[in-house]
């Protein structure tokens, strides 16, 4: 083994853990990654760099684009209303055309946004229908990846593999190479969650509760009043010892006929202001005298209506429930860091971190993708947070049903039109799938379906600078040796039983790699191993990737392995070992069919 090997089995190891440890975020570690290989000279500059100039990348970044104007002009939104309306008559039924749906749509566009489209339109249907919302959401997720494996273009994971493909000397995916094995898996993934799927999904209940029931929140809301002796009279709210000492939000401020609702921190707390707070209660009725305060023995607030009374009714406050996207800017910090109600004028009052309810620290915590934040926010305030949504900045999504944006509805036929025109263009190969994009983007420019600022912000950024930085740690596996190192391995264990077996197990070390890291990564890493491999033995690499690709965008077991379940983790109440009892057989179920079929479509 050279020490080239060394470094590059060093810095994959060390990606690798830090991908599924999440201890930094993984676009850093995709570029620390690549700038450790060019210092040590295992890849040349030109090398380091060349992700960002890859056509695959190039390619993701312009789809971001395309989906995000089809999603401005309302197309989807208005297909999903329609379809909320099935389940007032039939839940299956609603199920059904709702998978049906999503998994079409998420053929040809991103299928992220695809899923943000529905959350909350579902979660308004399950209020109306007092149907279970878990049972509509996870059905909703794993759609959108049955839909992903069937065109090119369905996640990015597919363009990736064809692009690192290519990079090597092979041929690039054709726009409808992998439908006839994603429609088998589309298809039987359909059936098993009609049938078996939904039904190991558990009742979490609360669809048709409250935000503040859903949330718990009847013990945490209550209003103080200072008496002369407190600590904090005096002092402003950012200062006071009842928001240093004891985590306390103070959501309104009462005083002599007037109302400060969600108050400035720089706000001077004065004697006999009568605050609507959020703390435990309890811990209230422990401190009260040391603090100097009165508990209004008729104030725990059990609804909205109570919290909110007639401000409610004039529109003043609403509580919005928001899920922190993946890849958000807001991952790995806290509320405090982000001075949330400075900023946006609201207050987080509760958080469902990881499957728990966290209704103290709340301004402490550290923040993940799939975290759902119970907001307090002024009803003139809430366009603030609406421009931080998913569909514009990758933030975090809205998903009560006061969280949708004005859509540009006369340009709808314009971005649909413009969408089949690339699709067509790639498909009959008249262009490459990139410029296929890259044209179809600026045309929407042009025609004002987009602004050039809504543009750059509809790419996730992330993703791209994980994208390129993970192809270079490609270009090193395979310039190194690594791969063809790895692949020797591969071959001494199971070389014997045949290809199949190979690809069996290619499929299997993708899915696996992929329930606890990004499938993108995952990808990248294993795809020059799959064409090393296919060289070892003298046969085609082309079910090899196959099977790679495939893997890589199907991770059913867990609700960190794919972006769209950990949207929908916080919002239907999920645990983690609800993905593992419901995924776990739908995945075996796929690498079985895999291993058999792949062989047959793509010959070795």
């Amino acid at each position: 083994m050279t020490i080239e090997v060394g470094i590059v089995l060093f810095v994959l190891i060390g990606a690798v853990v830090m991908f599924a440890t999440e201890r930094y975020p993984v676009d850093v570690v995709a570029i620390v990654a690549m700038s450790v290989l060019v210092v040590t000279g295992v890849i040349t500059p030109v090398q380091g760099v060349s992700g960002f100039s890859n056509s695959a990348t190039i390619t993701v970044a312009f789809m971001f684009v395309l989906s995000a104007a089809l999603f401005k002009s309302g197309a989807v939104v208005s297909i999903g209303n329609r379809i909320a309306r099935l389940f007032k008559y039939n839940f299956w039924l609603g199920i059904f055309v709702t998978m049906v749906t999503v998994g079409v749509i998420s053929a040809f566009i991103n299928n992220t946004p695809v899923v943000a489209i529905f959350i909350p339109i579902l979660v308004g249907a399950a209020a109306q229908t007092k149907q279970n919302l878990a049972k509509m959401l996870m059905p909703l997720s794993y759609a959108s990846m049955f839909g992903g494996v069937c065109t090119l273009i369905g996640t990015s994971t597919n363009i990736l593999v064809s692009g690192v493909a290519a990079g090597q000397g092979l041929e690039p995916f054709s726009m409808f190479e992998l439908s006839r094995m994603g429609i088998i898996f589309f298809g039987v993934g359909l059936i098993y969650m009609m049938t078996i799927g939904i039904r190991l999904i558990p009742d979490r209940g609360g669809s048709d509760d409250g935000l503040m029931k859903k949330f718990g929140m009847g013990d945490y809301l209550t209003e103080i009043v200072l008496l002369a002796n407190a600590p904090s009279v005096g002092k402003s709210i950012k200062s006071c010892p009842l928001v240093n000492t004891l985590d306390i939000d103070i959501l309104e401020v009462k005083r002599k006929g007037q109302t400060f609702i969600t108050p400035s921190g720089a706000l001077v707390l004065n004697e006999g202001d009568v605050l609507k707070v959020r703390c435990n209660v309890e811990k209230i009725k422990a401190l009260k005298e040391r603090e100097g305060i009165a508990l209004k023995s008729d104030a725990k607030f059990k609804t909205e209506e109570e919290l909110f009374g007639k401000k409610k009714a004039g529109n003043q406050v609403v509580f919005v429930e928001a899920v922190i996207a993946p890849n958000s800017p807001f991952e790995g910090r806290t509320v405090k860091d982000l001075d949330f109600r400075q900023k946006y004028g609201a207050t987080v009052l509760a958080i469902r971190h990881r499957g728990e309810l966290m209704r103290e620290k709340v301004v402490t915590t550290v923040l993940r993708a799939g975290d759902t934040l119970l907001i307090e926010v002024e009803k003139e305030k809430l366009q603030n947070l609406q421009q931080l949504e998913l569909r514009g900045r990758n933030t975090f999504l809205i998903v009560s049903e006061v969280g949708f944006p004005e859509y540009r509805k006369d340009k709808m036929v314009t971005v649909v039109l413009t969408l089949v025109g690339v699709i067509l263009l790639a498909s009959l190969e008249i262009l490459p799938i990139m410029m296929a994009a890259i044209i179809g983007s600026m045309f929407l420019v042009l025609t004002r379906c987009i602004t050039m600022e809504e543009a750059y912000n509809a790419i996730d950024w992330k993703v791209i600078f994980l994208l390129a930085g993970a192809l270079s740690l490609g270009v090193a596996l395979d310039v190194s040796g690594t791969a063809r190192l790895i692949s020797h391995f591969i071959i001494d264990v199971a070389g014997a039983l045949g290809p199949v077996a190979i690809l069996s197990a290619m499929y299997l070390i993708t899915t696996l790699l992929t329930e606890t890291m990004s499938n993108n990564a995952s990808a990248v890493l294993l795809t020059p191993i799959a064409i090393a491999a296919a060289a070892e033995l003298g046969v085609d690499a082309r079910p090899f990737l196959m099977a790679i690709a495939f893997a890589a965008s199907s991770s059913f077991t867990t609700p960190v392995g794919y972006q769209t379940n950990t949207m929908i983790y916080g919002v239907g109440g999920f645990r983690f070992s609800d993905f593992i009892r419901v995924g776990a057989p739908l995945n075996l179920i796929f690498w079985i069919l895999a291993t058999l079929l792949l062989p047959v479509f793509f010959p070795f």
